[in-house]
């Protein structure tokens, strides 16, 4: 099991560190080491959210996710994405910015690639800090069955039923950071609302497509009968529901990949403070920890973990509430990476100790989760 989840990972992360040997010499090797167990600890809570998402699915989405969606992953956000904010910010071309990012410039001198990157880091931190905030304050404020930390969260699940007031205190808080915190408040002003309007617009239409699909799925049931009768003009096309789960596949993967940049924002912007070579960033935090997220997420769904450490849900979203925080707090003070690393792992290691009692108190030896994860010899494995 471990070897077949894993197997991958450990192959990627062979070649990355022989490769950052043959670049760099010994200093690259331990860079790329630490720059991977960086991103993997800051990550795992990431890992848990994305299990979640990834159990509702269809097959052919979480293998698309799981390929494509890792080259976005580690090409797109560890890779392309600082080259484009360094063209934007600093008004270069691509192809002077990959110049750029290639000199060995210090991060401290002004016009350097990380320098420019850095200065960068309000509007960045605004944007997914406000997206994570978001997304922390959907789940908190909503009533459920199980509760980990019941003396905040059921009086916050009360609250809750306030309409739209995940809205409201992600907009306060914006304000409030945008006028206390950033030393230019409209742009992070700016940055921050389209994070919540990116939140807001793809998780929308995900449940949008979702209830389209059990609405087909309950006209299917009720009206199809024998199954003689098509669903759509085309006999041999696909149904409805077909078409609905796409929709509501693609929009979940679009999710997926928005929570993905929001969690590598940190990562990202905190590696410059070991090194400003892109290549080293993009083998450490894109080859070694994207993939080593990939494959935790896939290790999740097919033991069920989620299903079976029932507090581990809620101390990755507490995680995300404290990253949020802390970025939105790093747009006037640093607050190195170790911090935000070991304080998501504080928030799951404490659920996880809270899931093994609730688990020996009330003798549940764990359901069996209901999700599919492709296996490398492409039949669909039951997890």
């Amino acid at each position: 099991m471990i070897l077949r989840t894993f197997g991958w990972s450990f192959v990627v992360t062979a070649l990355a560190l022989v490769t950052a040997l043959f670049y760099g010499g010994p200093e690259a090797l331990f860079l790329c080491l630490i720059l991977a167990v960086l991103e993997v600890s800051l990550s795992f809570d990431n890992a848990v959210v994305n299990a979640k998402v990834l159990e509702r699915m269809s097959e052919a989405w979480q293998k698309i996710f799981l390929t494509v969606g890792v080259l976005i992953a580690v090409f797109g956000m560890r890779l392309v994405f600082p080259l484009l904010v360094v063209s934007v910010t600093a008004g270069l071309g691509p192809i002077e910015a990959v110049r750029l990012a290639m000199e060995k410039g210090d991060v401290h001198e002004p016009g350097s690639y990380g320098y420019i990157l850095a200065e960068a880091h309000p509007q960045i931190a605004a944007f997914g800090g406000l997206f994570l905030l978001m997304l922390f304050l959907d789940f908190v404020l909503s009533d459920r069955e199980i509760t980990w930390l019941s003396w905040i969260e059921r009086p916050l699940a009360r609250a809750g039923k306030l309409a739209n007031l995940s809205v409201v205190i992600a907009a306060i808080a914006l304000v409030l950071a945008s006028e206390l915190l950033a030393e230019d408040s409209h742009i992070v002003l700016l940055s921050g609302v389209l994070g919540m309007i990116t939140y807001l617009a793809v998780n929308g239409l995900g449940s949008l497509f979702e209830d389209s699909d059990m609405l087909d799925d309950d006209v299917s049931d009720e009206d199809v009968g024998d199954g003689s009768a098509p669903l759509t003009g085309r006999p041999n096309g696909p149904t409805t529901l077909a078409k609905a789960t796409g929709k509501a596949g693609f929009f979940l993967f679009l999710y997926l990949e928005v929570l993905d940049a929001s969690f590598s924002f940190d990562g990202v912007i905190g590696a410059f403070a070991i090194t400003a070579d892109p290549i080293i960033i993009a083998l450490g935090l894109g080859f070694i920890g994207a993939m080593f997220v990939r494959s935790i997420t896939i290790f999740l769904v097919r033991k069920g973990t989620l299903a079976e450490y029932v507090y581990l849900e809620h101390g990755a979203h507490w995680a995300i509430g404290a990253l949020a925080t802390i970025l939105l707090l790093s747009i006037k003070w640093h607050i190195n990476e170790v911090v935000t690393g070991l304080i998501g792992v504080v928030f799951i290691g404490a659920a996880f100790w809270s899931s093994l009692r609730h688990r020996r108190r009330h003798g549940v030896d764990g359901p069996e989760s209901t999700g599919t994860i492709t296996s490398s010899n492409d039949h669909p494995t039951a997890v």
